[in-house]
């Protein structure tokens, strides 16, 4: 297998130098079904109060949007949504991203797995979150294939 150097990215607070671009930033038109726009997950965020919403950012340059929470009662971390722009995929982005969030909800006390889904049709967001770690836990949510993390069996074999 050929490692490649690690994606550079970073996570941003969305703030009102970037929320217009963050919220034109769209995936190719045979994905639009795959995730739901970042006004909504904004919209969402703002409404529940819980989520964090972030843009994904290589150099100076808005290439994706992430957003997650924590559900400190069960212990799960949820990733909502994950999105790479259009012209802006295939570049590792949404890889390292995930990978960002993961460290941070790893480090979040009472973490115990990480929670995401997606289009049972989406074969890229299948490959990723299965190279990550997750697995398929048979559950269906709104029509979308649920994976799981679990971050206790990882503490476990790392001893």
């Amino acid at each position: 297998m050929n490692e490649k150097e690690p994606v550079q990215i970073e996570l941003r607070e969305i703030t009102m130098e970037n929320f217009r671009e963050v919220i034109r930033l769209e995936v190719a038109e045979d994905q639009k079904g795959f995730v739901a726009s970042n006004m909504y997950s904004l919209a969402e965020a703002k409404a529940d109060g819980v989520s964090n919403p972030l843009a994904i950012y290589s150099g100076e340059e808005l290439v994706g949007f992430i957003m997650y929470c924590m559900d400190r009662k069960s212990g799960t971390g949820y990733v909502d949504r994950l999105m790479v722009a259009e012209g802006q995929q295939g570049k590792g982005y949404g890889r390292a991203a995930m990978l960002m969030v993961i460290e941070r909800l790893k480090n979040t006390p009472g973490c115990r797995h990480i929670q995401t889904s997606f289009e049972p049709t989406n074969a890229v967001a299948d490959g990723l979150y299965h190279a990550l770690g997750f697995r398929r836990n048979g559950d269906v949510v709104d029509g979308e294939t649920v994976v799981i993390l679990d971050l206790q069996g990882e503490r476990r074999s790392r001893r």
